[in-house]
């Protein structure tokens, strides 16, 4: 009965020395940089400060601009990034300026014609705090408002501080890189279509390899997230922007936005945007959908009240695709395929969202999916040599 005794109380022993040291090494919770005060706030007392924020620009369940304002930082402007402030716009569309009618504080729109800040938006400013939510994809445009930014800060004597936080798409690196004679605002930089990099990482790329209009460089701090790793599956609390309204969407937008630059739809205009595809003239497909207008969302879809066949990627495993780690061009080559005899597939965007005029030739010519890959290597190789100086999380194991 004793030894029994005795070997019952080891067993236990070890099972809470076990369950002790499992809970010693269970990571803590992922904090973005927005949510850790105490290491910003320093850098904030004092100063009259301007915020790039929008809908995602929270801290736990709070705005960041009542956050701020509530531990008495000295708020004086708001500016804000395609889709508004409040993010109820559509892609593309003109987003005024206004005031935010809980806080009064004057809100600048930098999309349209006000993509860079003028010397009188930094009026009353001292420092400008960057915190928008990226999905890690080259054609999301909240990349180009930090790099405008970041230049009219440095061209103003302006100091930015990026509060980082965790990218979705962090775990690979893939796509074209884009060239110079396909730059636009869907892709000002010679980075591939997925970069691997969170938004502070990005921020400190474009500064340290003088993408800035002549080489000028910004006063720029990055605020690090706490606890997230590149191999996270790290889903949002809040849609980064009207047409990502969950995680699938986020896995699938670098893939399927591609067919923004063709006659396709990517699902803008239904309830699963960027989670399916079609076209009315698709016939090889058992999946129908019909556009239609969503105010905030898509007001003027592509065959808006027309009937479009294609494909339903909801029920796709999303863990076993995002495991792949690369863009899936098998969706792309389908759709042109079936639809090249019957379409004038491209328009001129294409060759923006893919930042290169050779992956169109080399659909057209019938290149397999692996010949595509191929005339990616070797920018990719480079690309890899110049992001690895500025990260600032552990790369993936």
């Amino acid at each position: 009965m004793l030894r029994n005794n005795a070997k019952l109380l080891t067993f236990i022993l070890c099972f809470l020395i076990l369950q002790t040291a499992c809970s010693q090494n269970k990571p803590g919770k992922v904090k973005p940089a927005a949510e850790r005060f105490s290491v910003y706030q320093p850098i904030l007392k004092d100063k009259k400060i301007a915020l790039v924020a929008n809908q995602a620009s929270l801290v736990g369940s709070d705005h960041l601009v009542d956050f701020l304002l509530s531990k008495k930082m000295n708020l004086t402007k708001i500016f804000s990034p395609e889709h508004g402030f409040r993010g109820n716009a559509d892609a593309g569309e003109k987003v005024k300026d206004g005031i935010d009618p809980k806080t009064n504080l004057p809100i600048v729109s930098l999309y349209g014609k006000h993509k860079k800040p003028y010397p009188d938006d930094f009026k009353d400013v001292d420092m400008v705090v960057f915190d928008l939510q990226d999905v890690g994809v080259r054609f999301y445009t909240y990349l180009s408002t930090l790099h405008y930014m970041m230049e009219a800060c440095t061209e103003n004597k302006i100091s930015l501080l990026v509060l980082d936080r965790p990218n979705p798409n962090a775990h690979y690196i893939d796509g074209p890189v884009l060239e110079s004679d396909c730059k636009s605002f869907v892709g000002l930089h010679p980075v591939p279509i997925v970069y691997g990099m969170t938004i502070g990482e990005y921020a400190l790329m474009i500064n340290g390899e003088k993408w800035l209009k002549n080489g000028i460089q910004c006063q720029l701090t990055v605020i690090p997230c706490e606890n997230w790793s590149r191999n996270s599956r790290y889903e949002l609390s809040v849609k980064p922007s009207p047409n990502l309204p969950n995680y699938q969407s986020i896995q699938l937008y670098p893939s399927l936005c591609f067919f923004e630059g063709t006659v396709v739809s990517a699902g803008r205009g239904t309830d699963f945007p960027f989670q399916i595809y079609g076209h009315p003239k698709m016939r090889e497909a058992n999946f129908e959908f019909k556009p239609r207008s969503i105010s905030g969302a898509s007001r003027n879809p592509k065959f808006k009240g027309q009937i479009c066949r294609g494909e339903d990627l909801r029920s796709i495993n999303i863990d076993s695709f995002r495991l792949k780690k690369q863009l899936d061009l098998s969706f792309l080559l389908k759709a042109y395929s079936e639809l090249k005899d019957s379409t004038e597939f491209f328009n001129p965007f294409f060759e923006k969202l893919a930042g290169t005029k050779l992956l169109r030739q080399q659909i057209i010519q019938g290149e397999s999916e692996n010949q595509i890959r191929k005339s990616w290597r070797e920018n990719l190789d480079q690309f890899k040599l110049i992001r690895k100086k500025y990260l600032l999380y552990p790369e993936n194991e």
